[in-house]
C-alpha cells in the first residue's frame, strides 16, 4: 500500500511539474482599428474587443482594450480563434447578425500576423491642424459624416484637449477641455476650437479632438499633435 501511495506521488508530482512548464503564447496578433485605410483613433483604455479560441469547450474570452491610436496587440497561441467588439462599443459601428448579436471574425495564427479591423465611424474628423498663439492652443478641422442611413447620429459635441504627455482626452488633460455643442456647429467642414494653456505648462504639449456621438457613450478622436507653445 505503502508503495502504491509512493508511486502515485511520483505520477502527480510529475504530471504538475509537466502541466507548469507549458511554452508561453509565442504568436504576436497586431494590428489597427480602421476605416478604408483610415486609423480610427479612440479614448485610452475604453474600447474592449475579445477573443475566443475554438475547440475548447466553454471558456471565456481573451480581453483588450485598443490603444489610443487605434491599435492592438497580444501574444497568443497558435490556432484558431473567433475576433468580436461587443455590442455598444467604440465609435463606430461593427457588424451583428441577424439576431442582433456581435459578429465574429475568424483568425487562423500560425505564426505572427498583422491584421486591421474594419469599422465603420458615425463621423471622422478630417483636416486637423493645431498652432499656439498668445498663450492658447488653435484647432481647424472638419467633420465628415461617415453613416447617412437610417442608423445615422448627430454630433452631441466636439472638444479640444491638451496634456502634457501623449495620452489625451476628457480623462487625460491639463486644463479644463473647451466643448462645442453640435447644434452649435454651423458648417461641418470649418470648425475652430482655441483653448487656454496653464501657465505652468511649459515647452511642448499635445493636443486632440474628440467627437461626442450622440446617443454612444465612446469618442472618436483626431490623432494626438505635438504643439510647440
Amino acid at each position: 500500500m505503502k508503495k502504491y501511495l509512493w508511486l502515485l506521488l511520483i505520477v502527480v508530482t510529475g504530471s504538475a511539474c509537466k502541466k507548469d512548464n507549458f511554452d508561453a503564447p509565442g504568436s504576436k496578433l497586431s494590428g489597427r482599428l480602421v476605416y478604408q485605410g483610415t486609423s480610427i483613433e479612440v479614448e485610452y483604455n475604453q474600447v474592449p474587443f475579445e477573443l475566443y479560441q475554438y475547440g475548447f469547450g466553454k471558456i471565456g474570452p481573451v480581453g483588450s482594450t485598443f490603444a489610443p491610436e487605434g491599435t492592438y496587440s497580444m501574444l497568443l497561441f497558435n490556432g484558431e480563434y473567433k475576433f468580436i467588439i461587443p455590442n455598444g462599443q467604440g465609435p463606430f459601428k461593427w457588424r451583428q447578425l441577424p439576431n442582433g448579436a456581435p459578429d465574429s471574425l475568424t483568425i487562423v495564427m500560425n505564426g505572427n500576423q498583422e491584421l486591421d479591423i474594419e469599422v465603420t465611424p458615425y463621423y471622422l474628423i478630417r483636416d486637423h491642424q493645431f498652432s499656439a498663439s498668445g498663450g492658447k492652443v488653435n484647432a481647424s478641422f472638419r467633420i465628415e459624416k461617415i453613416i447617412t442611413d437610417a442608423s445615422a447620429r448627430d454630433i452631441e459635441s466636439v472638444s479640444l484637449y491638451i496634456n502634457k504627455t501623449r495620452f489625451v482626452s476628457g480623462a487625460d488633460n491639463i486644463a479644463d477641455p473647451v466643448n462645442l455643442a453640435g447644434a452649435d456647429i454651423t458648417d461641418p467642414n470649418n470648425v475652430s476650437l482655441s483653448i487656454n494653456v496653464p501657465s505652468s505648462a511649459q515647452g511642448d504639449v499635445y493636443a486632440r479632438i474628440g467627437l461626442k456621438i450622440q446617443g454612444v457613450e465612446d469618442r472618436i478622436f483626431s490623432p494626438v499633435v505635438k504643439v510647440q507653445l
